[in-house]
């Protein structure tokens, strides 16, 4: 949630210290990148540290320098404190691994399901949650309640994460660092997974920018509390968590995947089919985007951790890595052709972007085994099938 309290108080927060909107917009970028440098230099500890203590020491570091966020006037050092806040916020990332390794075999889509739609939830509540508060109060009463927020959290880890041993306890924090390139470039169950990932963060970054602009502009002209009370949507898709959850681990994991890329794909042709001429269309295309979203992810995700337990914190930075990346890339593209030529540009973005993630998913089939990087897998499981007999 930290990542995102700033963003529908931009404003607010330029007029607090006194800065121009072109320097606040300095702010999300800082957080973003503090985020990747947490991602990249402090997830892939989850491999050779125990989680628990981990969990506790970046909680601890985040919900103290929240603190300086909350009595700072200075705009410079809200901007420092706000890069460090960020290297911090990696707790998911750690959760998400460790999730995966104390879930039952079969369950495990469940699992990972339900600890993925509460970061959703994160991100929705925050945003809506920081346009509320900050109507009727300072911005630093939120700061404050994220503070409080973090330190409820870390008694509730304390009493509910038991102690699981590292499982690279030999492990250089350098040889971490450096396998992690190496995995992504020896492991095509992975190489692909990023890539789709990028992808389809791009595609989501880019609805969820543009869509700001499409809300406020004709022929709707909602406010920006209207526009926050969006993210509430996003609801219905986490009150769902279950249900994907229990859907993925009823289905092969390619199905379930080439599912949600389906549903991806849907999204962006109800967008590009009617969002700027009906709300209902808008509504529908969120809903079905975010739940694609979730479904994908997950699948992903667990196919991913099956290949290599030992190193899922690893595999899950490179993982998390590649949605920044489609962020930043949706971010970019969806801006620049919605300020070009509207909601129907970046719906047009959405549906080749969606055949782009098709094509990627499908170089490798449901039986291809997971040291071949393109092919179908038919062969192989004839063989396997002829063994057998």
């Amino acid at each position: 949630m930290n990542l995102y309290y700033c963003q529908p108080i931009l404003v607010i927060l330029a007029q607090s210290f006194g800065v121009t909107e072109s320097e606040i917009a300095r702010v999300p970028t800082l957080l973003q990148a503090g985020y990747a440098v947490g991602l990249l230099l402090i997830t892939p500890l989850g491999d050779m540290v125990p989680r628990r203590p981990l969990l506790f020491a970046i909680l601890v570091a985040a919900a103290s320098l929240s603190i300086g966020l909350a009595l700072t006037k200075s705009f410079l050092a809200f901007q420092i404190i706000s890069f460090f806040v960020a290297v911090f916020t990696v707790t998911p990332q750690i959760l998400i691994p460790l999730t995966a390794q104390l879930a039952p075999e079969s369950q495990k889509g469940s699992y990972i399901s339900i600890v993925i739609s509460g970061l959703l939830l994160g991100v929705m509540l925050a945003r809506v949650l920081a346009g509320i508060i900050t109507q009727y109060v300072t911005f630093r009463a939120l700061y404050w309640m994220a503070v409080g927020g973090q330190y409820t959290m870390l008694v509730v880890l304390y009493f509910v994460v038991p102690v699981v041993p590292p499982a690279n306890p030999d492990l250089s924090y350098f040889t971490i660092l450096r396998t992690m390139v190496k995995l992504l470039f020896t492991q095509p169950v992975l190489a692909q997974a990023a890539l789709i990932t990028v992808v389809e963060s791009a595609i989501f970054s880019s609805f969820w920018v543009t869509m700001t602009f499409l809300l406020s502009g004709d022929p709707y002209h909602y406010d920006t509390l209207k526009i926050g009370l969006f993210g509430l949507v996003g609801l219905f898709g986490v009150c769902l968590a279950p249900l994907i959850g229990w859907c993925i681990d009823h289905m092969t994991l390619w199905n379930a995947a080439l599912v949600s890329l389906f549903l991806v794909g849907v999204s962006q042709a109800v967008y590009i089919g009617a969002a700027g001429l009906s709300i209902a269309a808008v509504i529908v295309s969120l809903f079905v985007l975010d739940i694609a979203a979730e479904g994908l992810q997950v699948s992903l995700t667990t196919k991913v951790f099956s290949i290599m337990p030992e190193a899922r914190s690893r595999l899950n930075a490179v993982l998390i890595l590649s949605i920044f990346v489609g962020q930043v890339i949706g971010t970019q593209i969806g801006t620049t052709l919605f300020l070009r030529g509207g909601w129907r540009f970046t719906g047009a973005f959405g549906m080749g972007a969606s055949a782009v993630l098709l094509v990627l998913f499908l170089c490798r089939g449901p039986h291809l085994p997971d040291n071949k990087l393109v092919g179908w897998g038919w062969r192989g499981r004839g063989s396997s099938v002829a063994d057998s007999a």
